[in-house]
């Protein structure tokens, strides 16, 4: 009786005991016994004091106390070979015109007046020498008497004949023609005011408006002959 009561009472305090802290090996059942009697590996210094002594045999210790070096030495054991040289960039070489091109180009250049159609901040506009196109925007840095050159056209045609963007492209040459326009100045729209309110609420917002768009005038419009661009694209 009285061993039972023993063995009750140490059971009671070894279950209400915390996981973390564990009651002495002696009161340990056998079985933990046997598994914590597994002997600890110990690393024993050399004889010199510094580096650890490894049970590999020599040639792997000499490697893994040469890779330890490395690593606390801050050095790499891989030979890093020195940077290739980036190449200079190939001069791009100047686009050749088909055959067709060269034939029917002096007949276009040949029937004036001409139309382009050229697009300005992404949007075409159908020109011809004369006229006077309101864009629907303000263009800034610009002011009134400036000329600009306008270097990007879909089509360009005359009475007969009509030239196109090449296929895969979105534009022509710009070497192909010329097209400049006068900056006339600046209109702007009657002021507008807008009213705007919310459901259950009595704040009226009033919003106004008044924008202002550039005007320009055509005043230059030709085809360039093939000659004189081959003439300076050889001279560049």
């Amino acid at each position: 009786m009285f061993s039972r009561s023993i063995g009750r009472s140490l059971f009671g305090a070894r279950i209400s005991a915390p996981f973390n802290i564990l009651p002495p090996v002696y009161l340990l059942p056998f079985g933990a016994k046997a598994f914590n009697s597994t002997t600890p590996i110990v690393e024993h210094k050399n004889s010199a004091g510094g580096a650890f002594s490894s049970p590999f045999s020599n040639s792997t210790s000499k490697i893994a106390s040469e890779a330890l070096k490395a690593v606390y030495s801050g050095s790499t054991l891989i030979s890093q070979t020195p940077p290739t040289p980036t190449p200079a960039p190939a001069l791009v070489p100047t686009p050749t015109f088909d055959q067709s091109l060269k034939t029917l180009l002096p007949l276009l250049r040949s029937q004036p007046p001409f139309y382009i159609s050229a697009h300005i901040h992404s949007r075409p506009y159908v020109l011809t020498v004369g006229d006077t196109v309101r864009l629907p925007f303000l263009m800034h840095n610009v002011i009134p008497g400036d000329i600009l050159r306008l270097n990007r056209a879909s089509v360009i045609g005359s009475r007969d004949y009509t030239l196109k963007a090449p296929a895969g492209s979105r534009y022509m040459d710009e070497r192909l023609f010329e097209c400049r326009a006068r900056v006339m100045g600046v209109e702007s729209e009657p002021l507008r005011i807008k009213e705007k309110t919310k459901r259950r609420q009595r704040r009226v917002k009033k919003v106004k408006s008044k924008h202002r768009y550039t005007i320009l005038r055509v005043t230059d419009l030709k085809v360039n002959a093939l000659e004189d661009i081959e003439g300076e694209a050889g001279e560049t």
